[in-house]
């Protein structure tokens, strides 16, 4: 029983790691405020001394994606926004199939996957990791206009902004090219194609923002050194504000309505958790009650079957002597060999045991 109890406690035990390792880096991202890795503000400030500006890394090439040349009237403004800032910036719209020759081209060993995503988001998510990858520059949302100039930004090998509730966004990003963070990102992206059912929670954690907060926090654990860390643009610094790179526009259209639910879960993560963690208590006392009485079960059966002879077997639950002649063994033996009394002969005090089938006088 002892041995038993034990092995249970060992697989629930594993199942707990291997569960929690799988969702480690989720549940890491709920306490993650990314100050450790954010750009000091000082540095990106209008007033900033020209001390405080970094030499460019990051090549002057502004990304954007659309899935053609004709740009929605209500993104135009946002769009001409960082242009008209940014005259000596390369700039680069990437259609859909611009994105799909260059795939085929520069990188045919995900062109299936390329193909094979269900939501056209996934196609516009991928291919800014990897023109960021191959070609380096700044990659932006068309619904993120441009508030002031980016050149601040090009000081840093790897940058993406913070987003809430928790993690990071992939609205705007800048990268030298081979990065290895993108390099990461990129050799990634087959390995977490997968559908959860809901559309959103699919794009988000296959492509997403969700993804590649993940991967942002395992690259972090391995502590690059100062010169390929991914470095954090803070709320104030990425948007909203007077002296902010970015403002909004209109967009998100690929959001379904299962992104409310989601939004509503992001705002109650708190309470998530606690009926998470009470949900698998429970189920776990469940578990222990119903193996429980499968073992208690299991003894007295064998207990049982080895005594049907009136040997006792070799057995680990069977308790010495615990074969001991009695009621119970007799009619076990009787049992065993087919030729019980009838109710008649029981009745009467007597047996005459009838002789068994086969077996000859």
């Amino acid at each position: 029983m002892r041995r038993k109890t034990a092995v249970f406690a060992v697989i629930i035990l594993g199942s707990v790691l291997l569960l929690s390792r799988s969702v480690f880096t989720l549940i890491t991202l709920l306490f993650e405020d990314a100050l450790a890795d954010s750009i000091p503000a000082g540095d990106l400030s209008l007033k900033a001394p020209s001390s405080n500006i970094r030499s460019p890394v990051i090549p002057k090439i502004i990304h954007q994606t659309f899935k053609s040349d004709s740009i929605p009237e209500n993104w135009k403004e946002a769009q001409q926004s960082c242009r008209n800032l940014h005259p000596d910036y390369e700039y680069i719209l990437w259609t859909d199939e611009m994105a799909r020759n260059f795939i085929a081209t520069h990188y045919p060993w995900f062109l299936d996957s390329f193909d094979g995503y269900l939501y056209p988001i996934q196609r516009a998510d991928s291919i800014r990791y990897f023109v960021l990858a191959h070609m380096g520059g700044i990659y932006i949302d068309l619904d993120n206009g441009c508030n002031r100039r980016l050149d601040p930004l090009l000081g840093y090998s790897a940058w993406v902004p913070v987003t809430e509730p928790t993690g990071i966004s992939n609205d705007a990003m800048g990268s030298v090219p081979r990065h290895p963070f993108f390099i990461q990102v990129i050799q990634s992206l087959r390995s977490y194609d997968r559908s959860w059912l809901l559309p959103y929670v699919t794009v988000m954690y296959s492509t997403g923002p969700l993804f590649l907060s993940v991967l942002w926090k395992e690259y972090m654990r391995t502590q690059p050194d100062e010169a390929d860390r991914v470095r954090v643009l803070m709320s104030d610094e990425f948007m909203n504000r007077q002296w902010s790179f970015f403002k909004p526009y209109p967009g998100s259209s690929w959001h379904k309505n299962d992104a409310r639910v989601i939004f509503w879960m992001g705002d109650h993560w708190k309470l998530l958790v606690f009926c998470v963690v009470a949900f698998l208590g429970l189920a776990g006392m469940c578990l222990w009650m119903v193996y429980s009485k499968f073992i208690l079960l299991a003894v007295r059966y064998r207990h049982e079957d080895t005594c049907i002879s009136g040997i006792p077997l070799l057995s680990p639950l069977s308790p010495p002597n615990s074969c001991s002649p009695g009621k119970a063994t007799l009619r076990g033996r009787e049992r065993y060999f087919k030729f019980a009394p009838t109710d008649e002969e029981e009745q009467g005090g007597f047996r005459s045991f009838s002789k068994p089938p086969g077996l000859d006088d």
